[in-house]
Parts: C-alpha cells; structure tokens; sequence
C-alpha cells in the first residue's frame, strides 16, 4: 500500500500541445504495474478544451462541477454537467472540455496496456467547438 498525502504530487498547468484554453491537471494516481490505471483532476476554464485523442483502453470521465461538452469524431458536441459520467470506448477519437461561458472540472480515469494511455491528436477546429 501506498499513500499520497495531500499535496505531495504537484498540480500542473495543461500543456498546449494537447490542451486549448487554460487547464489545470491534478495528479490522483499513476499506478504501477500491472494496473497501469491514470487519473486526474481536470478543470477547464470557460471555452477550455481538450485536444483530439483516444485511449488504446477507453476513458471514464466524472463530472464533479460546472458544465462542459464532449464530442466523438464526426458527432456533434453533446452537454455534460457536473454528476455526469461518461465512457468513451478504446480507440476512438473524441475531445472534452468547458462549455464556452462555464468552467468545468471532470476526474479522468484511463487504463492502459503499455503505460500509454492517451495518443494526443490535432486541436479542436474553433467551428468544431460549438454546442450541438
């Protein structure tokens, strides 16, 4: 067993090749083998998103505040609010984030197979991020 204090993991800002927007991760796991389980805390400032990715294992996402979108390729943009949850299956290319005027902070949970859980794709086309 192994326990995290509260404050011993840095929270860290979003990098911008996978995060459009201000965002803000906060490290809940990376498990080690043979779990491979990641996860995170994920608030979006408002119009804040993810990029276009997928997972080799699929993504449970929980909405924990506000109100956000999440879109699957070729979809259009759906509404999630805080108590949402929501799996999107492996290998498929989707992105999540805010709402345009609402911030929103999700858990992100992701296993793996081979300690890549998640293959970062293009940004979100502005017409793209547009409530369906």
């Amino acid at each position: 067993m192994q326990v995290f204090p509260a404050g011993s993991r840095p929270t860290r800002q979003g990098p911008e090749s996978y995060f459009t927007g201000h965002v803000v991760l906060e490290p809940i796991i990376g498990a080690p083998d043979p779990s491979k389980m990641t996860a995170n805390i994920v608030s979006f400032a408002p119009g804040a998103r993810t990029h276009w990715h997928t997972h080799d294992m699929g993504q449970a996402l929980y909405v924990s505040q506000g109100a956000g979108l999440i879109c699957l390729r070729g979809e259009a943009p759906q509404p999630i609010r805080a108590g949402d949850t929501v799996w999107i299956p492996a290998n498929v290319e989707h992105w999540h984030g805010a709402a345009p005027t609402t911030a929103m902070t999700h858990h992100a949970m992701q296993p793996s197979s081979d300690g890549q859980e998640t293959h970062w794709l293009e940004a979100v086309d502005p017409s793209d991020y547009q409530p369906g």
